[in-house]
């Protein structure tokens, strides 16, 4: 008797640190959070929203995403091809509490994996990067233009437009500036740091000199109004499709 109960129990144990490891290995990222934060809960069957933000990493795309009455939701599903200011629908899928990701070293309190990704107007031949996000290089950047946008010049010492910026970037480079602008564009986490685009409403698409990137630990939202104070660089080229005619870096952001 005492054998067969023995022997029952070792089944079991198995069958149990069999169970954990599937578990795990079926998370994103290979890393689940703590099993005391990892509940799950069923999310909506279809979930559809304008994308603020997103991110590749660990074979999963994050996307951001702002619902029509104006609740903003974070995303993950399989890695596919997403554009900033798109209207994307996801399917089915698993709500995740306090849900870590190691490949972005990044904690979210509240996001949901989805079973499939629905996109809408996704830009075709985007510059990629390493063939996953966007590439906010010069190219890419010069992609759209919102003929809206009319943001004041930034007031004080080294103020320039998004216009001036380009046109006298030779003079400027490696100096300090200060420029104002709405952003239309955001990346996070790429090579260590987040990617912001802003436009003043100065310059052209043809030029390809309206939009300016900049690089910076602070974050913004798409939409937001912004003050960028760093140091211009120009022809940065990064590598990867990351490559800049100018570009601002170690940049502080003030809404």
């Amino acid at each position: 008797m005492d054998f067969m109960n023995k022997n029952f129990l070792l089944s079991l144990s198995c069958v149990i640190t069999l169970s954990s490891v599937t578990a795990t290995l079926a998370s994103p990222d290979k890393a689940a959070a703590p099993a005391a934060e990892a509940t799950a809960q069923p999310a909506a069957a279809l979930l559809t929203g304008k994308v603020l933000q997103t991110m590749d990493s660990g074979g999963y795309t994050y996307v951001y995403l702002e619902k029509k009455g104006g609740e903003k939701v974070w995303v993950a599903a399989s890695a596919t091809p997403v554009k900033v200011g798109s209207q994307m629908s996801f399917k089915g899928g698993t709500e995740m509490l306090n849900f870590e990701s190691k490949s972005l070293k990044r904690k979210f309190d509240k996001i949901i994996f989805a079973d499939a990704a629905v996109t809408d107007g996704v830009a075709k031949g985007a510059d990629t990067y390493k063939g996953k996000s966007e590439s906010g290089g010069s190219k890419a950047a010069a992609a759209t233009k919102d003929a809206k946008i009319s943001v004041a010049k930034a007031a004080g010492a080294n103020a320039y437009t998004v216009q001036e910026i380009f046109t006298n970037s030779a003079k400027l480079n490696n100096k300090k500036v200060v420029v104002k602008g709405k952003v239309v564009k955001v990346s996070t986490g790429i090579m260590g740091r987040n990617w912001i685009h802003i436009q003043d409403g100065t310059g052209n698409q043809a030029n390809k000199n309206h939009n300016l990137v900049c690089t910076s630990k602070d974050m913004a939202d798409v939409g937001d109004i912004v003050t960028v104070r760093g140091v211009l660089a120009k022809d940065k080229d990064f590598g990867g499709g990351y490559k800049y005619t100018a570009i601002v870096e170690e940049s502080t952001i003030k809404k």
